[in-house]
C-alpha cells in the first residue's frame, strides 16, 4: 500500500542521469518503486542509480528495508499499480517517467524530481517557455484584475501560464490564458480537483491545456501535498510572480522554492497595510523582481523565441461578469464587500462589477459601512477599507 508520508530509507542527493524505459514492463515497475512505502524522490534516484532498474531496485528493497530495520517489508504490489495504470486509461492521462523525451525537461535537474507524472492534456505545452503565477486565494479587486491582466498578457507574449488550480489568483490566472496554454498542477489526484468549485475549470484545462498531478488516481489532497505540488509548480518555469500573498502562506513557500531551484521571483507590490499584500511587500525588500506589468516580467526573464513572441499589450477582455443575483443574506453581502476592499482604493463601480450586484442592492449596506466606518469614500467614487468605530 502506498504510504507518501513515511520516512525513506534514505533521503540524501545522489548524482543520477535518467534514461528512458526500456518497456512497458520496465514502466511499471518505476511505477511500483516511488509507490513503495519510504521511498522518496531522493531515495529513488540513488536505488536507480546504484541498480540501473527499478526492476532491480524493487528485487534489491526488502534487503535494504532489512538493513535499516524494517522487518516484513513489500513493495508496491504489482497490481496496485496495474490499477493505477488502469484508472489513468479510463480518465485519458498519460505517465510521464523521468528520463521519458516527454517528461518536463524544466525538472530533470532537480533532486527532488518527481519519478513518474501523470499528464492530462497537451503534454506539448512542456516545451514551451513557462511563468508560474501564484498568490491569495482571497484576492481584491486590485489584485484580481492585476492577476487577470499579467496572466493575459504573458499568454499573449508566448509564455505558459503555470499555477495550483487554487481558489482566488490562481484561478484567474488560469482562467486568462485557457486559450493560449495554462498548466495545472494538483495536489491530489488527477480525478480529485480541489476545491470542488473548480471542477468546470479543469475539465477546460484538460480539453485546451494541461493538469499535472505526481499522487496516484483517488488520492484526496492533504495539507503535506500541497508543499510537495508547490516545487513542480516553481520547478517548471523560468520565474514565479507572486500576486497579492500573506507573509505566511503558501506562495511564499513557492517563492522560496524558486530560489532554492535557481529560479526568477518577481512580485506584485501592495498597500503597506493591507496584510494580502504583506507577503509580495517582504519578497520586494528581499530582493525580488518589482512586476507593475507583464513588460517587467518579460524583460526579468529570456524572451520567448521569436515565432512564440507574439505580445499584444492592449487591454485585456475583461472577465466575464457574474450573474446579477439578489443578495437576501445582508452578512453574507457585508463579508463579500469587505473581502474585496483594502487600503487601496477602487471604484465602486468596479466593486459592484466584481461581486455581481447593482447599486440598488448594494447602495443601503455601502452607506451602512460608511456609517460605522468600515469603508471610506474618496474622490472620483473610489472606495477603500476604513477603521471601525467603537
Amino acid at each position: 500500500m502506498f504510504e507518501d508520508d513515511a520516512p525513506g530509507f534514505d533521503e540524501a542527493a545522489v548524482a543520477y542521469t535518467a534514461r528512458p524505459a526500456d518497456d512497458g514492463a520496465e514502466r511499471l515497475a518505476r511505477l511500483r518503486l516511488i509507490r513503495s512505502r519510504r521511498v522518496g524522490p531522493a531515495t529513488y534516484r540513488r536505488l536507480m542509480a546504484e541498480h540501473g532498474t527499478a526492476t532491480a531496485a524493487l528485487d534489491a528493497l526488502p534487503d535494504i528495508a532489512q538493513a535499516a530495520g524494517v522487518d516484513s517489508y513489500t513493495a508496491c504490489p504489482e497490481g496496485v499499480a496495474l490499477a493505477e495504470v488502469r484508472a489513468a486509461r479510463r480518465a485519458g492521462a498519460r505517465m510521464l517517467s523521468l528520463g521519458d523525451p516527454t517528461y518536463p525537461a524544466a525538472l530533470c535537474d532537480l533532486t527532488d524530481a518527481p519519478p513518474v507524472l501523470w499528464a492530462l492534456g497537451d503534454t506539448d505545452l512542456l516545451t514551451r517557455p513557462m511563468i508560474a503565477m501564484v498568490g491569495t486565494r482571497n484576492a481584491s479587486s486590485l489584485g484580481a484584475r492585476m492577476a487577470t491582466r499579467l496572466a493575459a498578457d504573458l499568454a499573449a507574449a508566448g509564455y505558459v501560464i503555470v499555477s495550483g488550480l487554487a481558489r482566488g489568483i490562481d484561478t484567474l490566472a488560469h482562467k486568462a490564458a485557457l486559450k493560449t496554454g495554462t498548466i495545472a498542477v494538483q495536489a491530489g489526484g488527477l480525478d480529485v480537483v480541489y476545491p470542488a468549485e473548480n471542477t468546470d475549470l479543469a475539465a477546460d484545462i484538460a480539453r485546451s491545456g494541461l493538469r499535472l498531478s505526481e499522487q496516484p488516481f483517488g488520492m484526496e489532497a492533504q495539507a503535506r501535498h500541497f508543499p510537495r505540488r508547490n516545487r513542480i509548480v516553481s520547478g517548471l518555469a523560468l520565474g514565479v510572480v507572486v500576486v497579492e500573498a500573506a507573509a505566511r502562506s503558501g506562495s511564499l513557500i513557492t517563492a522560496k522554492n524558486a530560489l532554492d531551484q535557481g529560479r526568477e521571483v518577481l512580485a506584485v507590490p501592495g498597500h503597506p497595510m493591507d496584510t494580502r499584500a504583506s507577503g509580495c511587500n517582504l519578497l520586494l525588500r528581499d530582493g525580488a523582481t518589482l512586476v507593475r506589468g507583464a513588460e517587467d516580467v518579460i524583460e526579468a526573464l529570456a524572451p520567448p523565441a521569436p515565432q512564440q513572441a507574439r505580445m499584444q499589450l492592449q487591454e485585456p477582455p475583461a472577465p466575464p461578469p457574474q450573474p446579477q443575483r439578489p443578495w437576501r443574506d445582508h452578512a453574507a453581502l457585508h463579508r463579500q464587500i469587505l473581502g474585496q476592499l483594502g487600503p487601496a482604493p477602487v471604484s465602486e463601480d468596479q466593486l459592484l462589477r466584481d461581486l455581481g450586484v447593482s447599486t440598488g442592492e448594494a447602495a443601503p449596506m455601502l452607506a451602512a459601512l460608511e456609517l460605522d466606518g468600515e469603508i471610506t469614500r474618496q474622490p472620483g467614487g473610489l472606495i477603500s477599507i476604513g477603521t471601525p468605530r467603537g
